[in-house]
């Protein structure tokens, strides 16, 4: 491996001179010709920096906890598919991690995790939870939500775009009469824990008002699993006069929503359109399948994964927001209308 001397005597140049041109020091008085030759021999004997020889013979060992308890990971497996993904990139890039669950990292000793270099956060945290996580580690990345930006990375997914092409493609089918189910937001942010529109709801809600048809007993909200789509689903189908379809912001809601329609005696889509989002593994195999806006969570852990390690050993301080596209997936729960 080549040394600082090694580079010094090709180039011709002191030791000192050498170490100050590869760390980019700008006060440094030498020609421009002499830095572009340095840094080439540098180049071409491979040179590798103090820094990085450190990061590569490293360890790291990263901390992946999220916000929900193990059971309602499972009734929404949107969050268990983004933890696996982590978890596949963290064994296939050699990475240790630990997976936590919120609940039990609060009720233990933060001196227990004093070997996590890096916490790779999944859910909304509130404003305590993230001041305990900032305890274990300063290296943090949010996933699915971006709290406190200045100060943590974060990656989350375009859920207005995906909400407006939902929208646009129901009302292409001639769908005037739109309803929304969706999951009431308390924000990290919000020390009163006062209920907050989110971007699927608000994306809903500027759309309809647009098309001069924004109904509020259309909105219906409780939490993304299949018992609350199921419940809400039962509840709009009281109405009076019942939307033609829904956008659905969740998979697990629009499963349970699937079921309230079948037992009410209606059908889809011939009565009722319905358009998801998250695009989980069953979807497709629903009857009829489950058109819905797909989020790329493999590449989503992916993503993370390498935003949170190049953090941790590059020693960024700057802090990055990543959002990631999503797509309409055009299945067979929508039907056009006259």
């Amino acid at each position: 491996m080549a040394t600082i001397k090694d580079i010094a005597a090709k180039a011709k140049v002191s030791i000192s001179t050498v170490s100050r041109i590869l760390n980019f020091d700008a006060s440094l008085n030498v020609s421009e010709d002499t830095r572009v030759r340095v840094l080439r021999i540098a180049e071409e004997m491979n040179y590798v920096t103090l820094k990085e020889r450190k990061n590569k013979s490293k360890n790291y060992t990263i901390g992946i906890i999220t916000s929900y308890t193990e059971s309602k990971e499972l009734s929404d497996p949107y969050f268990l598919s983004i933890r696996m993904a982590i978890e596949k990139h963290c064994l296939k890039n050699n990475v240790e991690f630990k997976t936590l669950f919120l609940n039990k990292v609060i009720s233990n000793n933060v001196k227990e995790y004093k070997d996590i270099d890096g916490i790779m956060a999944i859910g909304i945290f509130q404003e305590e939870e993230i001041r305990t996580l900032k305890k274990i580690s300063s290296n943090i990345i949010f996933i699915d939500s971006s709290p406190e930006e200045w100060e943590f990375d974060s990656i989350v997914v375009d859920l207005k775009y995906g909400s407006i092409k939902a929208l646009e493609y129901l009302y292409s089918l001639g769908h005037k009469n739109i309803g929304y189910i969706g999951a009431k937001v308390v924000p990290h942010s919000n020390e009163n824990g006062e209920e907050l529109i989110n971007y699927r709801e608000l994306a809903y809600r500027n759309f309809m008002a647009k098309m001069d048809n924004l109904r509020e007993e259309w909105i219906f909200k409780g939490y993304f699993n299949p018992e609350d789509g199921y419940k809400l689903m039962k509840e709009a189908l009281k109405l009076e006069n019942i939307p033609t379809a829904f956008f659905i912001a969740s998979d697990p809601m629009a499963i349970g929503a699937y079921k309230a329609i079948y037992e009410e005696g209606y059908k889809i889509p011939e009565d009722i359109s319905i358009v998801g989002f998250d695009d989980i593994a069953t979807t497709q195999y629903l009857t009829p399948a489950l058109t819905t806006v797909k989020v790329y969570t493999e590449f989503m852990g992916e993503t993370a994964l390498n935003t949170i390690m190049e953090r941790i050993k590059e020693e960024r301080t700057i802090s990055k927001k990543i959002v990631l596209p999503v797509k309409l997936v055009e299945r067979d729960s929508c039907k056009k209308i006259k």
